[in-house]
């Protein structure tokens, strides 16, 4: 049976020099990323939102006709 030790540094080494091999974002590209996904998320947001209750008031409006 392998020492669990020997294995978890061995995992830790490994990761170690995989990260080493990655290519990481610049400073900018960072940041124009970030601003990227800030401007998609409060344009789906809004998006969600005017549909949610455009869909309520519709149902609202559905329901007090049928109450009449």
């Amino acid at each position: 049976m392998k020492n669990p030790f020997t294995r978890i540094r061995l995992f830790y080494k490994e990761t170690l020099t995989e990260l080493k091999k990655a290519s990481w974002p610049s400073k900018t590209e960072l940041r124009d990323s970030t601003i990227v996904v800030l401007i998609a998320t409060a344009i789906l947001g809004s998006y969600i939102a005017l549909i949610d209750f455009s869909l309520m008031n519709g149902v609202e409006l559905l329901t007090s006709w049928v109450r009449g």
